[in-house]
Formats: structure tokens, C-alpha cells, sequence
């Protein structure tokens, strides 16, 4: 299995992140779009893992217990070599979250990025010269701040990414609830 962790988006912020797709795409054509059911905010991506390894990651995950964490997206633009995204803040609860996170799976054997972490959503990648013309020309065009709902985590999920000839889809293995009583994470 290929797996990573990450937060699901609110209905709120997929609907409006879903018109502004709507709206982009015939000035983005040759992009590969993805799908709303997958965008999500990754915490950590694990890679491919075992029985053995996935038992002990999700008995490590069960044990944080968390605040919910305030999400919001900052605004758009071009991650590496040709990804259009939706950039989230930076906020303090999330960082805690993903350092938490990386901590527990770190103790069943997965290696943390060294790069920092950059929290966003992936919503078209380019597929290679022509696209990526027109994804240096709709970054030009959205040089304008968004204003996109902000909204609590209430849980964060252990998801398998599952490779095809149109791309990944994701499956939901398990999930992992945040508690909105708590005031920070510990």
C-alpha cells in the first residue's frame, strides 16, 4: 500500500476551490485537473508500506490526541516544476500537528521529508512545454488575494494512494479524530 496522512477539506472550501477550478480550466486546458473527492492537505506522505509497518502506524496515530486544527487557505500559485495549488497558512496548530504526526510515524520506521513543510492542495499539475505556458500565464492571472472559508479540522485520516492510468484516486483506511475540546495540541 501507498499511503500518507493528511487533513479532508470542508464542504465550504470544496465548493468554492471547485467554481474557481470551473472557472481556470478553459484558460488551463492541457493541465491535468484533479478531481475535488481528492484534494486534501498532506501531513505527512509515507510511501509503501507493509502489514506489519501499517499495524504499528495506526496503533502510533491512535495514540496522539490532539486539538482540532483552524485551516485556511492563503491563496494560489505554482509549487516546483509545475503544480498549480491552493497555498494553506501556515497557522501554529497545524505545524504542531504535522510535527506530531511525523513523530509517531517516524517510531514505526518512516523517514520525514528534510524538505520544510509546505502545506497546500494540488489542483492541476502540467503535463509537460504547452502546459506549462499556460500555468506561468494563469499564475500571472491570479495575482489577487482569495478569500476562502476557513474551517476546524475535526480529524485528520490515513489515506492509500492508488495509482491509474488517469491518475491517483484515494481510498480512506482509517480515521483519526482531533478533539475541538482541547484549547492547543499537546
Amino acid at each position: 500500500m501507498r499511503l500518507f496522512v493528511g487533513i479532508p477539506l470542508a464542504a465550504a472550501v470544496l465548493a468554492e476551490l471547485s467554481a474557481l477550478c470551473r472557472r481556470l480550466q478553459p484558460e488551463a486546458h492541457s493541465l491535468r485537473w484533479t478531481e475535488p473527492e481528492t484534494w486534501h492537505t498532506t501531513l505527512q506522505f509515507l510511501g509503501n508500506t507493509g502489514p506489519e509497518q501499517y499495524t504499528s502506524l495506526v496503533a502510533r496515530l491512535l495514540e496522539l490526541h490532539l486539538a482540532s486544527v483552524p485551516v485556511q487557505l492563503e491563496g494560489l500559485g505554482v509549487f516546483g516544476s509545475g503544480v498549480f495549488i491552493a497555498t494553506v497558512r501556515r497557522a501554529p496548530q497545524l505545524l504542531k500537528l504535522q510535527e506530531h504526526v511525523v513523530s509517531a510515524t517516524a517510531r514505526c520506521g518512516f523517514v520525514p521529508e528534510t524538505r520544510p513543510y509546505q502545506p497546500h492542495i494540488t489542483l492541476a499539475r502540467s503535463k509537460g512545454k504547452e502546459s506549462r505556458q499556460e500555468l506561468d500565464k494563469l499564475q500571472a492571472r491570479i495575482r489577487f488575494a482569495s478569500n476562502f472559508t476557513r474551517f476546524v479540522a475535526q480529524e485528520f485520516l490515513l489515506y492509500e494512494s492508488i495509482l491509474g492510468p488517469s491518475g491517483s484516486h484515494y481510498k480512506i483506511h482509517e480515521r483519526f479524530p482531533l478533539d475541538a475540546s482541547q484549547g492547543t495540541s499537546r
